[in-house]
């Protein structure tokens, strides 16, 4: 089973306090506000979205899942795959997820911590988690971006592999959500050294981004901010890659 037949273009539904936010690197205050997730996530669809990337930012800053109203409206909204993160710090939270129509579950924080979590959700949903490696200056950070993991990218998703993670969400917090483009040699590194699809995050601001990402190695990009600022549509995107 590949988890990315195809190279996917995953548009961002980032939602705090109930609406679709962008932030810029990632902090609290920088955000500029989209609107209700239900209509975002429609809009992707409608604009030939094959899945969605959803993230709880308020759970992934509290470690409490703040935005599940807000999720569950959207996941009963659509009939296209989900991958969900934000807040998700145990087993029978994810399965919970899992068996309410999440199709993957993202991990970070919880999966740095107790990196067998990745093992026990898998055993049961085989494929259905995706961990999320956040990397400032070479190294993963976890806590919402605020404290260093003392690991490499590679390593730790070496190590993810091993426990059976379906793959691997990239985010070069050092570009994020700035829209001054991509960093591809970080991402080519973890695609080299794995063996499970990449996902790659932050900095996509232009078609020749989603481009490089494509020709780096990934499987799939999430684009947030160049979606919702009109840098290029969806369409646009998903034509750019694949030719």
């Amino acid at each position: 089973m590949s988890t990315f037949p195809a190279f996917e273009v995953l548009p961002a539904v980032d939602l705090q306090d109930g609406e679709v936010v962008q932030l810029v690197q990632g902090e609290r205050g920088t955000e500029k506000t989209y609107g209700d997730p239900v209509e975002a996530a429609h809009r992707w669809i409608d604009a030939g979205a094959n899945s969605l990337h959803l993230v709880d930012l308020d759970g992934a800053f509290d470690g409490e899942r703040g935005n599940a109203d807000a999720i569950d409206a959207v996941l009963e909204a659509v009939d296209v795959p989900t991958q969900l993160g934000g807040g998700i710090r145990t087993a029978a939270d994810a399965i919970d997820l899992l068996e309410r129509g999440v199709d993957r579950v993202i991990l970070g924080t919880a999966a740095v911590e107790n990196p067998d979590i990745v093992a026990e959700i898998s055993e049961t949903h085989p494929d259905s988690v995706v961990v999320s490696l956040d990397a400032k200056d070479g190294e993963v950070v976890v806590e919402g971006w605020t404290e260093g993991a003392g690991i490499s990218p590679v390593e730790a998703a070496e190590r993810y592999e091993d426990l059976g993670a379906a793959a691997i969400l990239f985010t070069n917090v050092d570009v994020e959500g700035r829209l001054e483009g991509v960093a591809t040699e970080p991402v080519r590194e973890l695609v080299e050294a794995t063996g499970v699809p990449i996902i790659a995050s932050g900095g996509v601001a232009t078609l020749e981004d989603v481009r490089a990402l494509e020709a780096a190695g990934a499987s799939a990009v999430v684009v947030g901010s160049a979606l919702y600022e009109g840098n290029f549509t969806l369409e646009d995107a998903q034509n750019a890659v694949g030719e």
